[in-house]
């Protein structure tokens, strides 16, 4: 898994991978695809070809389809490491990317990353809520600096720091709305599954995520406030607020979410900070 969380750096975004599964939604394609898989080894279009019935020329145009949609890798080679006279065959393999398609969108891996990541890590006398939180905001922190180094933006202040979170979080699946210029609600929360069984530690989690994101950004006058409310993710991203920790509900908030238990949002917040000091 990657800083961003994420299996790889360069995992499909969520249009991606439904385009990858439609590609799969012809049958020869599908056949081609098991034969591919199944070989564990670089096949030939004639191989494929044989093995569905199909001709040459018609498998090597649904193979290069698989190619496009990052479901198969092509490269000239010999089959078998045989050198032979003339041009190598071009040869197709599966690549290692994992397909999963959940509208909404769901994330438990990254949750799981995250508290493999705690374990592994975790410091004397820390206990293991801690460790998660620690961990999450750690990841979130990569997350943000490697989005910073890749546009490198410059001097962010809020209504860019969320232009440029709004892209990011798309990508990860929370379904961003820019309800104002300085002001940002998350319609889907990717760990919903987890955080129905345990809203204090995951969205405690998830809140740790976020934030680490927007520091590792340089992300100015923006902060991750903790603002459950039902049926969506019980993280904002709000402007600054004056005095007062920006962590905590305001004003008018839902005191809980479909996720949380009526106190969660207090307990998380209070351990969010005790952790954040620890960091």
């Amino acid at each position: 898994m990657s800083a961003s969380g994420d299996l790889t750096d360069h995992e499909p975004t969520a249009d991606a991978r439904v385009e990858s599964v439609a590609v799969l939604a012809d049958e020869q394609r599908r056949r081609l695809f098991a034969f591919t898989r199944h070989a564990r080894r670089p096949v030939t279009r004639e191989e494929a070809a044989a093995d569905a019935g199909i001709s040459a020329k018609l498998a090597a145009f649904h193979l290069d389809k698989l190619v496009a949609a990052g479901l198969l890798r092509a490269r000239y080679e010999s089959p078998g490491g045989i050198r032979k006279v003339g041009r190598k065959p071009k040869v197709y393999e599966p690549t290692e990317t994992d397909i999963r398609v959940s509208i909404p969108e769901r994330r438990p891996d990254v949750i799981a990353e995250i508290l493999l990541d705690a374990v592994l890590t975790h410091e004397p006398g820390e206990d293991a809520q801690a460790a998660a939180l620690r961990t999450a905001r750690l990841r979130g922190r990569e997350l943000g600096a490697a989005e910073r180094a890749r546009t490198r933006p410059g001097r962010l202040g809020p209504e860019r720091s969320l232009t440029l979170s709004e892209a990011v979080l798309e990508q990860r699946g929370f379904e961003p709305d820019r309800i104002a210029p300085t002001g940002m609600r998350l319609l889907n929360c990717p760990f919903h599954q987890l955080a129905a069984r345990s809203p204090e530690l995951v969205c405690g989690i998830n809140h740790a995520y976020l934030d680490g994101f927007l520091t590792g950004l340089e992300a100015t006058g923006i902060d991750a406030v903790l603002a459950p409310a039902a049926g969506q993710c019980c993280v904002e991203l709000r402007a600054a607020a004056g005095g007062g920790d920006p962590r905590g509900p305001l004003a008018g908030d839902s005191p809980a979410c479909t996720r949380d238990a009526a106190d969660t949002t207090g307990r998380v917040a209070g351990h969010d900070d005790e952790t954040r000091r620890k960091a």
